[in-house]
């Protein structure tokens, strides 16, 4: 048993004399290994972009998906263990439709983020459970105001509120890239911001790693403030347009 953790790492309700939690941080390694995914709150709407790797050249596009709708105007982007994700985004399912059901009306992003937080938090406070090897953002537009949110949830239960942000592998990257595009244009789009999420993707992943598969999607005007799936003539288009970008770059450089 070696390590910084030796003998402190054996369940998740064992503090270590610096006060830390072992378990919580290797579920955020989890996270850490995994392809990167990115939303950004534009001026219209949420987009989503994930780098899905594709584990083998005979997968169906599309399969193994790293987006999931929650709701009719609200989505997730997850980054680390995917079995771990669906079971959170079955969870935002869930208490949608009680809320709902309880009050009539959609979740507010707000209280679904923050359930979703607790929930996340429970798995870290008992020896016969470990967390959940998953981190995610939940991006949302209200169907009355038509104004964007999106929350970043962390494997310890923490929230945080974001106007771009992104999680995975090339998470530190991404977030620079981002806070680029949204200095440079605050009023940004859903419509313009593809390109520079397919940019972003391209930009942070690996050669080391498998080929991929860029997933977006997005709530905005294009698609009537709900949830879809990009239409994939646009996310040709756009990593087109990416991939013109990245190689101009390199001549610059």
């Amino acid at each position: 048993m070696a390590g910084t953790g030796a003998g402190y790492d054996l369940s998740v309700t064992t503090f270590s004399p610096d006060g830390r939690v072992f378990q919580v941080e290797y579920a955020g390694k989890a996270v850490e290994n995994s392809g990167t995914t990115l939303a950004i709150c534009c001026k219209d709407g949420v987009i989503f972009a994930a780098e899905k790797f594709m584990l083998s050249k005979m997968l169906v596009p599309g399969t193994n998906k790293r987006i999931f709708p929650v709701h009719r105007h609200c989505g997730m982007s997850i980054a680390g263990l995917v079995a771990d994700a669906r079971m959170i985004v079955s969870r935002a399912r869930s208490e949608s439709t009680q809320y709902v059901s309880s009050y009539a009306e959609e979740i507010p992003p707000e209280i679904l983020a923050e359930r979703l937080g607790m929930f996340m938090h429970a798995y870290t406070l008992y020896g016969s459970i470990r967390p959940f090897g998953c981190a995610l953002l939940l991006g949302s537009v209200d169907k009355e105001t038509k104004v964007p949110s999106l929350f970043s949830i962390e494997p310890s239960g923490m929230v945080f509120k974001y106007t771009g942000t992104a999680a995975g592998k090339g998470k530190q990257a991404a977030k620079t890239e981002i806070e680029k595009a949204l200095a440079n244009n605050p009023d940004l789009t859903c419509e313009q911001a593809l390109s520079h999420a397919a940019k972003i993707i391209h930009k942070v992943h690996d050669e080391k790693d498998k080929d991929f598969e860029l997933e977006l999607s997005w709530i905005c005007g294009e698609s009537k403030y709900q949830h879809a799936p990009v239409p994939a003539e646009k996310i040709k288009a756009a990593e087109t347009e990416a991939k013109r970008q990245l190689e101009a770059e390199q001549e610059d450089d």
